[in-house]
């Protein structure tokens, strides 16, 4: 089963006057690299979705958004400084006698001098609150999958697809090669004619060149490699692991081998097809990217 590593998905909580949503946005990443966004006074949850995070994915940079709001009766309370107050008082007082002024400083303006007052978030239930942020995430986790699945359906498709066009390129190749051999044989012996004139030719010299000609262009081993890893990409496709690191790798194997045929074939119609068959490997390559 493939699954893409783009995906995006939210879940919003809410208990016992607590209110939480995770929202995960996901795209594509060697590794699993996880960043998270979330008010300070809850970080202590990071670790808790990191590890819900790492046992749903495998692949893949995740970004983490975490709202909260607390709106329970006991989660603010207002901290009044007493001591900053009296010196405020104290320091009124002062100039009230100074200045002969009357002290009109009543409580509702005095709790209004700078600083005096203070509202004070409660310190949260960490444990309760871990649990629901573990319950959202889990949620989201499975919305982002759903996602991702969708996604890699059509990445399946895709790359079917495209093994099918390495396939009868491949197959195109191993029909000419054996025609690259003849017409160097041809080509040789009317060479050897055309310098020679009528002079016999020694036969069994001429197949010992055409032999060797054969054995350095030969691409018999390269072709059956190629099929192989074909096979092997699919039965990766087809799987249930995550396997964008190992298709990757078979993708650059096919690569390797369009490169050494290109190289050996020696051979217009060849290189064409070589050119061909790479321009489908790096299609698959950039698809590859996408799968986790």
């Amino acid at each position: 089963m493939v699954n893409s590593m783009t995906g995006f998905g939210r879940y919003a909580l809410e208990h016992e006057g607590r209110e939480i949503t995770v929202e995960l946005k996901s795209v594509n990443h060697r590794y699993l690299d996880i960043g998270f966004r979330m008010p300070r006074a809850i970080s202590f949850i990071e670790d808790t979705l990191r590890g819900v995070i790492s046992s749903e994915l495998s692949r893949g940079h995740v970004d983490v958004f975490v709202f909260y709001r607390n709106n329970r009766d006991d989660a603010r309370k207002v901290s009044v400084d007493m001591n900053l107050l009296g010196e405020y008082l104290t320091a009124a007082r002062e100039a009230a006698g100074i200045f002969g002024l009357r002290d009109d400083v009543g409580l509702s303006s005095a709790l209004r001098l700078p600083d005096v007052t203070e509202i004070v978030e409660a310190d949260e239930d960490r444990e309760e609150v871990c649990r629901l942020a573990a319950e959202a995430c889990r949620a989201a986790c499975q919305e982002l999958k759903a996602m991702r699945a969708r996604e890699g359906a059509k990445l399946y498709e895709d790359l079917y697809g495209k093994c099918a066009a390495v396939e009868a390129i491949a197959a195109s190749i191993a029909e000419r090669a054996p025609q690259v051999v003849e017409e160097y044989r041809i080509k040789l012996n009317e060479r050897i004619e055309k310098m020679l004139g009528s002079v016999d030719v020694d036969k069994a010299r001429l197949a010992t060149e055409v032999a060797l000609f054969a054995d350095k262009a030969g691409i018999d081993e390269e072709i059956v490699r190629l099929g192989s890893h074909v096979i092997q990409f699919r039965a990766m496709l087809d799987g249930t692991e995550p396997a964008g690191r190992k298709l990757d790798f078979i993708v650059q194997e096919m690569n390797r081998e369009f490169n050494t045929i290109g190289s050996k074939a020696n051979d217009g119609e060849i290189v064409n097809f070589v050119i061909s068959g790479k321009g489908e490997i790096e299609k698959i390559r950039e698809q590859v990217q996408n799968i986790e």
